[in-house]
């Protein structure tokens, strides 16, 4: 598969992570196979998890097909670079289709990336998943590999403004050892098993990562439990 738009837009995030010198740790990156299909299934908690949660790829030299709700597509400057980097258009109404364009990905030997909680978490937890990913790992026979982002948030997330340009913030990529997938497998055991994976993940990078807020600064991108100001999770706004 020729690549024309992608390999740019790596090199050019790269730059942007060095303009604003962020603090990337990716651990766990050998996890994501070389050749062959996978699904990444990522944690959501903000509108750039897609950009880190494909870096975690790329020490494997693999580039990430995310599936994506159609009306970023639509966007006059976003469209053309999804399309151009093959990502995967979702439409929520209908979405037979889709599943059957990742599952071509998978079986032609891509890494297909899904955000299996569907939505962001306000709460910045894990929620409870949608058996997608795991369907579409078990139909292609591939590994289903969690992933944990975790920083990205600050930067822009749902209901709070754009810091784009803010610098020096930590962002920690996990990526998990991969869950077998077979046709007789159950998909809500595996599931399951995804969630628990992924919320071991994302606690690693919570309780490891290297900010904290400072003296009298509110806590808002802290969840809960944390002693954060983030909505618990079960009152968290649906997105």
């Amino acid at each position: 598969m020729s690549e024309v738009v992608y390999p740019p837009v790596i090199a050019a995030a790269k730059l942007m992570f060095k303009v604003l010198d962020l603090k990337i740790r990716v651990e766990g990156s050998d996890n994501v196979p070389r050749t062959g299909g996978a699904v990444l299934a990522s944690n959501h908690i903000g509108y750039l998890d897609f950009i880190f949660a494909g870096f975690g790829a790329h020490p494997s030299k693999r580039l990430v097909r995310f599936m994506a709700k159609q009306e970023v597509f639509k966007h006059a400057i976003g469209g053309p670079l999804m399309r151009g980097m093959k990502h995967i258009p979702v439409d929520r109404g209908s979405g037979i289709q889709s599943y059957r364009d990742a599952l071509t990905a998978l079986k032609s030997g891509e890494v297909v990336g899904i955000f299996p909680e569907a939505t962001i978490s306000t709460s910045f937890t894990v929620k409870d998943l949608k058996t997608g990913a795991t369907r579409l790992a078990m139909s292609a026979g591939v590994p289903l590999i969690p992933v944990a982002v975790w920083g990205t948030h600050r930067m822009w997330t749902k209901g709070r403004p754009k810091t784009l340009t803010r610098r020096h913030t930590p962002i920690t990529i996990l990526v998990g050892e991969p869950i077998e997938a077979g046709r007789k497998d159950d998909v809500n055991v595996l599931t399951t098993e995804l969630r628990r994976r992924m919320t071991v993940l994302v606690e690693k990078a919570q309780a490891e990562y290297p900010d904290k807020p400072a003296e009298g600064e509110d806590p808002w991108w802290l969840p809960a439990y944390m002693g954060g100001t983030a909505p618990q999770p079960a009152a968290a706004p649906a997105s």
